[in-house]
């Protein structure tokens, strides 16, 4: 039987921390780093992530996941490629754009320091 890789690993838990494990509040507050809510969905995925990978990758990713939460480094990327930020289609673009630099840091970082 095999098991799950390191990536495997990783995307279960970042998938459970931001989908299954966060409502409302923590949606809604996560981007203010002076809030609460920012610090506690970052330290879900500090746990769910070290448990998956160790907690220097754990504390490393979740350090990462607290910053592109905030919103800067997506609003960054998409003034510089002009990709639509209002109404429902820019929406679901951050949406997107969200997740998915979520997971190339996942990927880099067992890339990069060989989980």
């Amino acid at each position: 039987m095999e098991t799950l890789s390191p990536f495997e690993r990783a995307f279960i838990a970042h998938l459970i921390a931001d989908w299954l494990l966060q409502n409302e509040w923590l949606a809604i507050h996560k981007t203010a780093l002076g809030h609460p809510a920012a610090w506690l969905h970052a330290g879900i995925h500090t746990l769910l992530l070290g448990l998956a990978l160790g907690w220097p990758a754990g504390l490393g990713l979740g350090s990462l996941h607290l910053l592109i939460d905030t919103r800067i480094p997506l609003g960054w990327w998409q003034r510089m490629i002009g990709q639509r930020r209002e109404g429902d289609i820019g929406r679901h673009i951050a949406i997107w754009a969200d997740q998915v630099l979520h997971l190339v840091c996942i990927a880099s970082w067992i890339e990069l320091i060989g989980i």
